[in-house]
């Protein structure tokens, strides 16, 4: 920890990932669309002053708000632009030398009314090199007119933002015969007395002029590619206007992945009110233990003086009352969000941007599979998608998402598609295993349901407190949450259909089937009918819980691109089901699932169907036509993988420990990586050990892994006190928590309220 002040990092620090992409050290940067940089440059006046080099650096900036502008102005004179629409001006001012005339500009802007530039950006030495070729006596002058403007500079820099723009290094083997004498050693010592002078009489830290010194690593980089060898590459000049745009505009736009210059977000209203809980929930728990402690002592064997003999007391062992145990939930609860929050609100920890290299994502992928197959065991029971199975699938395909996020693979578009089939497989999961349930054992009881949707939502309820984002940014547990319910109401509703009501007459499968017509056509109306689900989602209270930036367009597209899967999860543990009952399937130990005959097509089909998809998806070119038909499509993968993986006795008698192991805490892994794993709420990487990448992901994976574990722990431990058998209790507690919700919402209209 170095201090919370990003922006010297940004403007003096950072390496290159790959070619072209610059990582500020310590801090993630933000590349900025040409409307985010017109709202952020508004009523604004831009000046840019100094020599060639800093007139390539405008028009990289003014390129930011117009791309069609052409570098067709005078090249050794003012060049203005203005963008009318925004009110925007940025200017440059030709003065390659620092001298008087420069000095007189700055100076006009110091005295009376005239109004100042929000933004200065000046530098200039190379001409200075040339025309008095390289002589020691132009360097001594360049300080004195240097030291002369440098007060000037720090009175617009109390209302201005005012950078001083130090010189790139040549590529001396390029340079021409009349910039011989511009040599890096002539460059060094300029820039050492513009450090040295600048800010040298400033006391207060606000006239500071800011030192863009980052160039000069960009251009150690990539000067080789210069043109002339003075000039930089049009990418490397792109870079330093990034930069500048960031240094400015982060603080007014706060972009989620630019965390470069961004203050620390003040605390609001519910996560002071949440801090103050958890500080009396740990205040609580320590003065219980306590007791009980001193109860549990003066309780002890102790030896009766008049026998001699040894006395058993009454109480051997603590009793964890449900308070205390309560307590110890919110405890660790309390200390898990403290570290949560200093991972990714507080200027703490250090972020990187993301930055996706083939190796980076397949290396890791070999190494977990290679892990997986190592830790293989035999399965307690043979049955398709037994328990040890599915939390075996759910646990290594969570692994690959988070390779797939924290590698930034996204901008790969064969391993996006597979990545959707991956999140699709785990929606029809939710289908097979709810219908499943609620088909053979046709418990449709409140407990039932308020357990499921405890441990579904208490992790990312807390996390839309402590961290100030709403329930829909987590979007994928809003996504089980709704079809979860939609499941439970198309079985629920009259006539309830179950298994042992089907028994009996074989009708009430023609039933059941009609149900799931209905509801595949509700879904595909929906689907298409984009006005209908946002006027269904915009009533109050589910507009609270679904809208993220003012409207439900991110809810309708996430719940559209998987539309299909839940159906395709419920119609197969259907048919499977149906099947069994039937004893049409075979699920002995070893036995393979249908005739040889039969399981060896079926087998063959699958593996081709398999790979046909993959060939698909990884020759699909564009993303949105992909994404129309993955909703169709992805079951094929899905089915495939289910049959390869059950068919076959011996493959469906063994699972992978390591992986089940993982699965059994997905949900908690696919959440808790938003905050303390990636960071900027996953757009980009945490950074606990800096400059050891491996060392950092490492340690920083264990903390997580084992967070999310007992996030896991602490929930089912809750969900067996706030969610008891008893329906009466039951009752009670539902009060309590539409309460909870009650005051959360009335809080969070007055946070609103005080925000605008």
């Amino acid at each position: 920890f170095k201090g919370g002040d990003t922006c010297e990092y940004l403007l003096s620090s950072g390496r290159f990932l790959g070619e072209k992409v610059w990582q500020p050290h310590s801090c993630m940067m933000h590349k900025y669309k040409n409307s985010e940089a017109k709202n952020c440059l508004i009523d604004k006046h831009v000046v840019f002053i100094g020599d060639s080099r800093i007139r390539q650096l405008f028009y990289s900036f003014i390129k930011l708000l117009n791309p069609q502008v052409k570098e067709e102005g005078i090249k050794h004179g003012n060049i203005p632009f203005e963008d009318k629409s925004a009110s925007i001006k940025v200017d440059f001012l030709w003065y390659p030398e620092v001298n008087g005339s420069m000095r007189q500009r700055i100076k006009s802007w110091t005295e009376g009314s005239v109004a100042k530039p929000h933004i200065i950006v000046v530098g200039a030495a190379t001409w200075s090199i040339k025309i008095h070729n390289g002589s020691n006596e132009a360097l001594a002058q360049y300080k004195i007119n240097i030291t002369s403007i440098a007060p000037l500079l720090e009175k617009l820099a109390i209302s201005s933002d005012v950078y001083w723009v130090l010189q790139d290094p040549v590529y001396e083997d390029m340079l021409s015969e009349s910039r011989k004498m511009i040599t890096n050693e002539k460059i060094d010592a300029y820039n050492e007395a513009a450090v040295r002078i600048l800010n040298s009489s400033s006391r207060n830290s606000k006239a500071k002029v800011k030192v863009f010194s980052v160039s000069k690593l960009i251009a150690q980089e990539t000067i080789m590619k210069s043109a002339d060898g003075l000039h930089l590459p049009e990418s490397s000049r792109d870079t330093n206007a990034m930069i500048l745009m960031n240094v400015y505009c982060n603080k007014i736009m706060k972009p989620i992945d630019g965390s470069c210059c961004q203050p620390q977000p003040p605390l609001t209203l519910i996560q002071k009110i949440a801090f103050c809980f958890f500080t009396l929930s740990i205040i609580g728990y320590l003065i219980i233990s306590l007791i009980h402690r001193n109860n549990y002592r003066k309780n002890k064997s102790c030896t009766d003086l008049e026998s001699g003999e040894e006395k058993k007391p009454a109480i051997s062992t603590p009793n964890v009352s449900t308070l205390e145990m309560l307590l110890q939930c919110f405890c660790k609860l309390g200390l898990i969000m403290t570290y949560f929050y200093l991972c990714d609100r507080a200027n703490l920890f250090m972020k990187e941007n993301k930055f996706y290299t083939h190796s980076s994502f397949f290396i890791p992928i070999v190494y977990i599979l290679v892990l997986g197959v190592f830790y293989t065991e035999n399965t307690k029971e043979t049955k398709v998608l037994n328990r040890e199975q599915t939390d075996e699938w759910k646990g290594w395909m969570q692994l690959v998402i988070l390779i797939y996020h924290i590698s930034g693979a996204s901008t790969f578009l064969p391993v996006y598609m597979h990545i959707r089939v991956l999140v699709a497989a785990y929606l029809f999961q939710t289908g097979y295993g709810h219908f499943s349930y609620f088909w053979i054992k046709g418990d449709f009881g409140v407990y039932r349901v308020c357990q499921v949707l405890f441990r579904l939502n208490f992790l990312v309820v807390v996390l839309c407190i402590v961290m100030d984002r709403p329930y829909q940014f987590y979007y994928f547990v809003p996504l089980v949450t709704v079809w979860f319910m939609i499941i439970y109401a198309t079985l629920a509703v009259w006539p309830q259909i179950v298994q042992k009501k089907a028994n009996g007459n074989c009708l009430w499968h023609f039933g059941l089937l009609l149900k799931l017509i209905c509801l595949l056509t509700c879904i595909y109306f929906l689907s298409y009918s984009q006005g209908a689900f946002e006027k269904i989602f915009s009533f109050w209270p589910l507009s609270k819980c679904f809208e993220l930036n003012g409207n439900v367009y991110e809810w309708w597209f996430r719940w559209k691109l998987d539309r299909y899967v839940v159906f395709h999860g419920m119609l197969f543990a259907f048919i499977y089901l149906a099947l069994q009952k039937r004893q049409m399937i075979s699920e002995g130990k070893g036995d393979p699932l249908f005739s040889n005959k039969v399981s060896n097509v079926l087998l063959f089909i699958s593996i081709v169907s398999f790979l046909t998809y993959s060939i698909w998806a990884s020759s699909c070119n564009n993303k949105t036509e992909c994404n129309e038909l993955h909703p169709s499509v992805s079951v094929v993968q899905i089915l495939a993988f289910i049959l390869i993986r059950n068919i076959p006795g011996y493959v469906r008698s063994v699972y992978s420990s390591f992986f089940a192991w993982f699965g059994k805490i997905s949900l908690e892994l696919f959440i808790c990586q938003y905050h303390i794993w990636l960071a900027a709420d996953t757009k980009g990487i945490l950074v606990l050990i800096p400059g050891y990448p491996m060392f950092n992901v490492l340690v920083s994976t264990f903390i997580f892994v084992c967070v999310a574990h007992e996030i896991s722990q602490i929930t089912n431990d809750l969900a067996q006190i706030v969610v008891p058998k008893d329906n009466s209790t039951l009752l009670k507690r539902l009060l309590c928590i539409a309460g909870f919700f009650s005051g959360l919402h009335f809080f969070s209209a007055m946070q609103d309220q005080s925000r605008h």
